[in-house]
Order: C-alpha cells, then sequence, then structure tokens
C-alpha cells in the first residue's frame, strides 16, 4: 500500500515532500506532485511534513478524493 497525493496539492506545490523522500519516489507534474505506487515503501515521511494535508495512506484516502488513488498510478504510467 502507497500513500497518495491529494487535491490540496493542486496549486500548492511545496516540494517538502519529494525532499525527504529517501526514495524519490514523488514527482511533480503540471500541477501537483505524485507518489510512485510502485516505489513508495510506505515511511510516511512525506505526509509528515505536506502544509497542506494532502497527503494519505491509500486506505485512508477520503471518499472524496479517491480518484486521486488513480490519477497517482496513472501519471507513472504514462510517463
Amino acid at each position: 500500500m502507497a500513500f497518495v497525493i491529494t487535491s490540496g496539492c493542486i496549486g500548492e506545490k511545496a516540494g517538502e515532500c519529494q525532499e525527504v523522500c529517501p526514495v524519490d519516489c514523488i514527482e511533480e507534474g503540471d500541477e501537483m506532485y505524485f507518489i510512485d505506487p510502485d516505489i513508495c515503501i510506505d515511511c510516511g515521511a512525506c505526509e509528515a511534513v505536506c502544509p497542506v494535508d494532502a497527503i494519505f495512506m491509500e486506505d485512508e484516502v477520503p471518499e472524496d478524493e479517491h480518484e486521486y488513488i488513480a490519477l497517482n498510478r496513472q501519471f507513472f504510467e504514462e510517463s
């Protein structure tokens, strides 16, 4: 199970999450950052530093944000 970046990141793109990721699984997109679910080691470092609380464990993503689970995965499939 991986962490997922949700809508709170859109337009914010602070970047602290990318800086602290020990496995470099976070990449910057046009409007937000994305976490590669195949590389994420579930360490939680990104969640702890997110200034807008946009990062959740996949099974804890709020129901109205579930589309971001697929969006994070798609970002890396299309890269």
